[in-house]
């Protein structure tokens, strides 16, 4: 067994270790597109917050995130440990968005596991210190019950912020990277864990990691915090396939699952199943002198309050479904 604190450094995914999240890094720009859509809406995600509405247009609650405009301050998209206090302080008070330290999400997932396989301490053993100690025998399965079951159990995490309990790449309270991968404590972590234990070829890895990701679900209000946990995904998939396989995933391979992330990473209020503040007002676009759209009359069109009911995606059945709906019928 190796305790949590004495891991040492084997790969973060990321060149600069000191930004935990960088949307100029070339490989989030080129896939940012993707990352920024709402696929109930068919639009883009929206901000869904007021903390940089003194940017301007394209920077209010209910506007769209313009990719562009977004890369001119693709310094404002970072966790909340990096933020000021003072808007840590503010969005507390407004949105109640709070740390959750790994040690917790850990202790959380541990009684999710400990239900799920009838007996405690599968993946690791928690320490009076707040770490954990990493159980290094691959995972036992309980009867009836085997690892793909496990991969395909479906995991929602409400209101994820950054999606702490599904990845870990980093201790959402202290900003430190979780390495190495045997130290991650996510469900999604825990999953691709499992996929690591009981496959072989290249092939049969691909089909269940993808599978671990379909199975993994959130829901997030702000559009800010949103991107960042769609990334840490990405960028989760992105660690377990280097180390696995010893080099980076193709262009094609990563569309496709940001795809299937941007599907099961949504954003919603969940309070009403809706997309956040009604429809999202018209993506920004740069004027021309020539242009002679009224600014104002299309604002003003997407500022009815229409509530637009969220989607999320049954792999399984392939189709997606409204979530209320589904609500209804397992609630």
């Amino acid at each position: 067994m190796r305790d949590h604190n004495d891991a040492k450094t084997k790969f973060d995914g990321y060149e600069n270790k000191d930004i935990l999240i960088d949307i100029k890094n070339d490989l989030i720009t080129s896939l940012l597109q993707i990352l920024l859509k709402d696929k109930s809406t068919k639009r883009n995600i929206i901000w869904a917050t007021d903390t940089y509405s003194e940017l301007g247009i394209g920077f209010k609650d209910k506007d769209q995130i313009n990719r562009d405009l977004l890369l001119n301050h693709a310094d404002i998209i970072k966790p909340r440990i990096q933020k000021s206090l003072e808007t840590q302080a503010a969005r507390t008070r407004k949105k109640a968005e709070v740390f959750t330290p790994a040690w917790l999400c850990n202790l959380m997932n541990n009684r999710c596991d400990q239900e799920w396989f009838g007996r405690k301490d599968v993946f690791n053993i928690e320490n009076e210190n707040h770490t954990w100690t990493v159980i290094e025998e691959p995972v036992k399965f309980p009867k009836q019950k085997t690892w793909k079951h496990y991969v395909d159990s479906r995991r929602l995490e409400i209101t994820c912020g950054e999606a702490p309990y599904l990845v870990s790449r980093y201790d959402a309270s202290t900003g430190k990277m979780i390495v190495p991968l045997t130290q991650r404590i996510g469900q999604l972590d825990r999953k691709l864990r499992v996929v690591n234990e009981n496959t072989d070829t290249y092939g049969e890895w691909l089909k269940w990691a993808i599978r671990a990701f379909e199975a993994t679900y959130g829901y997030e209000y702000q559009g800010d915090n949103l991107l960042i946990a769609r990334i840490n995904l990405l960028l989760t998939f992105i660690d377990y396939y280097k180390d696995r396989w010893e080099k980076k995933p193709d262009e094609k391979l990563l569309r496709h699952i940001t795809n299937k992330i941007v599907w099961n990473i949504w954003q919603m209020d969940g309070l009403k199943d809706v997309v956040p503040l009604g429809k999202p007002y018209e993506e920004y676009k740069q004027l021309s002198l020539f242009d002679t759209d009224d600014i104002a009359g299309k604002r003003s069109e997407w500022e009815e309050n229409k509530s637009v009911p969220c989607r999320i995606y049954d792999w399984r059945k392939g189709r997606s479904i409204i979530f209320m709906k589904l609500k209804e019928i397992y609630l």
